[in-house]
Formats: C-alpha cells, structure tokens, sequence
C-alpha cells in the first residue's frame, strides 16, 4: 500500500512538471521565441519630383474620374483626371491620375486635397512618379528558327 501511494504521489509531481514545460510555458514567453524577427530599417524612395502629374491613393471604390476631377478642378485647371478602375466589375482601384495644366496648380492641389476626405474616404496627393523601365524578356523566336 505504501508502494501504491508513493508511486502516485510521483506520477502526480512527474505531470505537474511536464505541464509547466508544455505548450503553456512555451508560449508564456513570446519575446524568446524563435520566429520574433527584430524590426529593420527600410528606407524610404525618395519623395518624386514636382510635375504637373498627380498620383491620387486611398480612393473610394464609387470614386468616378468625372468626381475625381470635380474635386481637384477646385485648386487649378486639370487638363486630364483618370480613376484607374477593375476591367470586370468597374469599381475603382483604389488609386487614379490627376494632370494639371501649370507646376503651380498641382502644388496646390497636393497642399488641397492631401488627407481630404472624398466619397467618405481619406485620399492622398502626391507628384507622380515615372514608371520605371520594363526588363527585356527577349521574345525573340526560338533557337533554331531563321
């Protein structure tokens, strides 16, 4: 009998043990575990050059181009205003183009409608930047071919 309790007695400290060892103390302590990747500084690209092209974000999926130019056409003459839009449904994006007539009126569309409210959504204004070159995939013919 002395056996049997002192064998239970072990097997109830042996699991209490293994419990504080488990997936609980494994994840009491989030800030040692392994996957925690430390954060790193990502620079910036540098802010783009001031022209008379608009780049327009954080747009309404209801937000139209006749809208969008409508609401910039407030700060300057805007010779041309594109929501870019899905080729399926027709909504929005999210993201358009706004092109002003001088240097002086997309100035003061930026300092305008930067962090304005539109269609209920907060949009940002910034000059847009040129699109980068696209690789050569060289599509020649196959090898062979002549």
């Amino acid at each position: 009998m002395a056996m049997r309790a002192a064998a239970t007695t072990t097997a109830t400290a042996t699991s209490a043990a293994t419990r504080g060892s488990g997936l609980r103390a494994m994840f009491s302590s989030l800030s040692s575990f392994p996957f925690n990747i430390p954060q790193t500084n990502v620079e910036k690209p540098p802010p783009a050059e001031p022209s008379t092209n608009l780049f327009v974000s954080g747009l309404s999926k209801r937000t139209t181009t006749e809208g969008l130019r409508t609401a910039f056409a407030k700060f300057g003459e805007v010779v041309h205003a594109k929501v870019v839009t899905d080729r399926v449904s027709g909504y929005s994006k999210g993201y358009g183009f706004v092109n002003y007539a001088s240097l002086e009126d997309a100035a003061s569309g930026i300092k305008g409608m930067d962090g304005q409210f539109l269609d209920g959504w907060v949009i940002f204004a910034e000059y847009a930047r040129p699109r980068p070159p696209i690789p050569s995939l060289n599509n020649g013919p196959p090898q062979g071919w002549q």
